[in-house]
């Protein structure tokens, strides 16, 4: 089942969509409980341990195992704050079976990378364990589960892996230092008064952290880690009857304590006051606003509940869209806004509308969030936005339910998860797609709009102001908001009008044009035609997604084409058409028009190209040519929808360079492009200022103006005997000229030589190290694979070093690239966070690892290890739309043939201690290195 508590930013990111079938339900169906699917196997042992297990082909030889702790942070007791996440990280650092680094180079081995597939993470409520294990090796599986076992049951806990571990730890509390932890700790103790939830974040604090004793975490450990409070997950390429037998032999000797303390459940108090929390800093980069109602959690157990979160479901979607209308205006209230009704902690709900603003906006901003709550609880929504909210949810329902024996095994983690942890059911996507179709039908405006009055009072109200701290701007205080709150339930509000438009989206298809054949590669089955406007389609039928359709398209020239003083308007082209509409239509209509259709096309317009970048389904695939046509043929452009992108920016872009980080990544784009206009920059409000709609306009029609220059790629589950007469008539007939563009290099390059700088930012003790290697390169595949794998071998030796052994870092990683655009270059970056003491060190002990390397080569160990990860993610991709498009289309765009996309395992296969050598002597050296240290600013 789909957790319709969804968390609120999970929740804002999802439309829902089909036309309600005439329900049918009884009232005896609503009573009943929700069963739970009986596609899964669940059970419990004896000594309280749940499992859950389920068959499933996606990926093939592949189980996801999960290790659920129904234990977090909220159990800690004053000396432990903290340690809840220590015991997480303590898991790797040793246990009954695996001594210190054996289990990370074993699963290493296995091809599962450490940080990526392999991880964990600890919150308030619970601890999960993530581990991912081929199964092409029955061995492997048992293995696995051991590694389970002993995660819960046989972790060491020695006092010297424990000091180790201690700086690893600081690092990561360090990472999470700044603006948004300062003023997080100013504000939590409001949302959650008079809660444990206040004082247990999960990383704890650094003194305690720093000296802690031994027996206090392994205290914890002991009595949180315990059968009845755990669950086990297994999904994947498995049987089910054999896996519960190994369950069972693993982790059914696990002994429950004779004695033990109760697993308390904590709850956020109810309040009258609101609470105002107003709090600001130096380095924060945009306002938010968050204004929370909140609610105790509701329970899940019948029909009748699910019916109930369908209907809160499209609430959230209704107000979100009105919200989202609003920004499109010249002058909008808000950059980003978006509301929802959503678990907050495991005992609390709340129905929360947030808002990013400019600093000078938040009076208007929270006004506009009060004022379209109450319009809703004056007067409700419309039943057109209700019909069409009910088509878009089960449209995205039908999905699903289409892609069912496609779903990957990752997917239906969370579903049992969630199920183990707060008993939310979970009947499966059939059950769900069966009773949906004939429930949505009987939810009325009347259900719907009660919700607003349920949720929007003024108890439990809280309201949260996050602002940067800048000279001239006076922040509101709490009497002001609370005078604010006070207006808003006096304030007459009109009625919502639901403006739409009855209009086809094209009144008649365009006249099909011929098409012809012009290659086909039998190795990869992509084939290439051509249309007689000179429209290029390149398409690979698949049959990994049953309703996925991805789609792209480029066309060579982009902003490099116009001057230095009208490249930022030309790039803006493509967002004025997307904010603009289409056919007369706006965006707002559009998106009303298109409610009951999987549809997702954007244009853009970057440096060295234009092109499309979407995704349908096959029975919306026709939709999809329409709009790219109209894209073509009938773009819209609006200078009130050019000022409202302009106005959004200009709320957000003036103290993104505050934070230290992002200072850091924009100097290092300074130094990288030398300061060219051209660089990766944010803009300033200067540049903002210079930006110019009739550049933006005649760039997108020049950059779309010429069908012949454009090539389109289609990845997925496209039938071309139905898909090639749309092609003909949408894509053939969009207007081309015999003119082939490219685009210009502009000459914009690394400085040469060796280079270090060191940027000065920030108040918290908190460094950045980038390495960069970079020039000139010849560019083949086979080359540019030995560079990644380069990257992957070294990311494995610095973790050893710099994490493990040195304890100085929480993560650090190289990568390794090559590139054939818009001149054949190289780049190989090595990156790491850590304190400003350590910089010198930890730079040093990276090079000696480049060094070793040089002269010695990789070991043979690491270069297996990198080999079957990289074997098990080719694997996997080759059965990935995502990847054949990416992969497809980089090879058209760099002139490479799209059959080197089969030859990637004989490069994996080719990979040696000489070849890597050999590489890294050729593009690690000293006069193509820049270096650049960021350290906080001096005192």
């Amino acid at each position: 089942m789909k957790n319709i508590k969804l968390t609120l930013w999970l929740a804002l990111a999802f439309l829902w969509v089909i036309q309600p079938i005439k329900s049918q339900e009884s009232s005896q169906q609503l009573s009943e409980k929700i069963p739970f699917d009986s596609q899964v196997l669940k059970g419990k042992l004896d000594n309280g341990l749940t499992y859950y297990i389920r068959q499933n082909a996606k990926p093939e030889n592949k189980v996801e195992l999960r290790l659920i702790i129904n234990a977090g942070s909220i159990l800690e007791d004053d000396d432990q704050q903290g340690l809840a996440h220590f015991c997480e990280h303590m898991c790797f650092n040793g246990t009954e079976h695996f001594k210190k680094n054996e289990l990370v180079n074993y699963l290493q081995g296995l091809g599962i990378e450490f940080g990526g597939d392999l991880n964990a993470y600890t919150s308030f409520d619970e601890t999960v364990y993530m581990l991912p294990i081929p199964t092409e090796n029955p061995e492997t599986v048992d293995t696995g589960l051991l590694v389970l076992r002993d995660w819960a049951n046989g972790v060491l806990f020695t006092g010297e892996e424990i000091d180790k571990e201690r700086g690893v730890i600081l690092e990561e509390l360090r990472i999470g230092q700044g603006a948004q932890q300062r003023m997080r700790d100013q504000y939590f103790p409001k949302i959650f008064k008079g809660s444990q939830y206040a004082n247990r974040l999960p990383i704890g604090h650094k003194d305690l952290l720093e000296t802690f004793e031994y027996e206090t975490i392994r205290r914890f450990y002991k009595e949180w880690y315990r059968p009845d409070l755990m669950a086990v997950i297994a999904i994947g390429d498995l049987d089910p009857q054999e896996m519960k037998k190994k369950i069972e032999t693993h982790f059914g000797n696990i002994k429950m304590p004779e004695k033990y303390r109760p697993r308390k459940t904590f709850t956020v108090p109810d309040h009258q006051e609101t609470y105002v929390s107003v709090v600001s800093d130096k380095e924060a980069q945009y306002t938010l606003i968050q204004l929370l109602y909140k609610d105790d959690t509701q329970e899940t157990n019948t029909w009748a509940d699910y019916k109930r979160n369908l209907a809160q479901n499209l609430y959230q979607g209704m107000i979100s869209a009105r919200l989202q209308e609003l920004t499109q205006s010249a002058q909008p209230p808000f950059m980003y806004a978006a509301a929802g009704y959503s678990g907050l902690v495991r005992t609390k709900n709340a129905y929360t509308s947030i808002a990013v603003v400019g600093p000078d906006g938040i009076e208007n901003a929270l006004k506009t969030l009060l004022k379209e709550n109450q319009r809703v609880k004056n007067h409700g929504f419309t039943q057109t936005e209700l019909d069409r909210y009910k088509s878009e949810y089960l449209k995205n329902l039908e999905q699903q339910y289409n892609e069912k024996d496609k779903t990957e095994s990752a997917q239906y983690v969370n579903e049992y998860l969630n199920n183990f942890l707060e008993n939310e059911p979970s009947p499966g996507i059939e059950a769900e797609y069966k009773f949906t179709r004939t429930a949505i039908a009987d939810i009325t405006l009347e259900e719907v709009n009660a919700f607003a009055k349920d949720w929007i009072k003024n108890n439990n109200r809280v309201v949260i102001i996050m602002a940067p701290e800048k000279e001239g701007i006076v922040l509101p205080s709490e009497t002001d908001v609370k005078n604010w709150l006070n207006d808003a339930d006096k304030e007459k509000v009109e009625a919502y009008v639901d403006a739409t438009s009855d209009r086809p989206l094209m009144e008649c298809p365009p006249r099909p044009a011929e098409s012809r054949k012009l290659k086909y590669y039998r190795n990869t089955d992509i084939q290439e035609i051509v249309f007689a406007n000179g429209l290029k389609v390149v398409y690979k039928p698949t049959k990994f997604k049953n309703d996925e359709i991805l789609v792209s398209a480029y066309s060579l020239g982009g902003s490099s084409l116009y001057n230095d003083s009208e490249f930022k308007s030309a790039e803006m082209g493509a967002d004025l058409v997307s904010q603009s509409g289409l056919n007369g239509f706006t965006s707002i209509q559009l998106n009303k028009l298109l409610a009951d259709k999987n549809i997702s096309i954007y244009p853009y317009i970057g440096t060295l190209s234009e092109g499309f970048k979407g995704s349908t389904t096959p029975q919306d695939l026709e939709t999809l040519l329409q709009l790219i046509n109209l894209y073509f043929t009938s773009p819209n452009f609006s200078k009130q929808s050019f000022t409202s992108i302009i106005n959004k920016q200009k709320m957000y872009i003036p103290n993104l360079l505050q934070d230290p980080q992002t200072f850091y990544r924009n100097e290092v784009s300074k130094i990288m492009a030398q300061n060219s206009p051209r660089g990766s920059y944010i803009p300033t409000m200067k540049d903002l200022d210079l930006l110019n709609f009739d550049i933006a306009k005649r760039a997108y029609c020049e950059r779309f103006d010429n069908a012949e220059d454009f090539t389109f790629f289609f990845v997925g589950n496209i039938d071309m005997e139905k898909a090639l007469p749309l092609m003909q008539s949408y894509l053939g007939s969009i207007p081309g000229r015999s003119i082939k563009e490219n685009y210009v290099d502009l000459g914009v390059r690394p400085p040469k030589g060796k280079l270090e700088k060191t940027v000065f930012k920030g108040q918290d003790e908190k460094s950045m190290v980038n390495i960069i290697y970079t020039g000139d390169a010849k560019v083949s595949s086979k080359e540019k694979h030995l560079l990644q794998s380069l990257g992957d071998i070294l990311t494995i030796k610095l973790i050893e070093n710099l994490r493990e052994e040195k304890s100085g870092v929480y993560g650090v990683g190289a990568r390794g690239s090559l590139s054939q655009n818009p001149y054949g270059h190289f780049k190989f970056s090595i990156g790491f966070p850590c304190g400003p003491d350590h910089v010198d060190e930890l730079t040093a002990a990276v090079y000696a690892e480049i060094a070793k390397i040089k002269s010695e080569g990789p070991t043979q160990k690491d270069i297996d290890k990198v080999k079957e990860a990289q074997r098990l993610d080719l694997k996997e991709n080759y059965k990935k739309n995502s990847f054949w498009l990416s992969s497809i289309q980089n090879a058209y765009f760099n002139n490479m043939n799209p059959e080197d996309i089969m030859k990637k395992q004989s490069f994996i296969n080719d990979l040696s201690v000489k070849s890597l050598k050999k590489v890294a002597k050729k593009y690690l050296i000293d006069e193509n290195l820049i270096q650049v240290v960021l350290m906080p600013d001096k005192k």
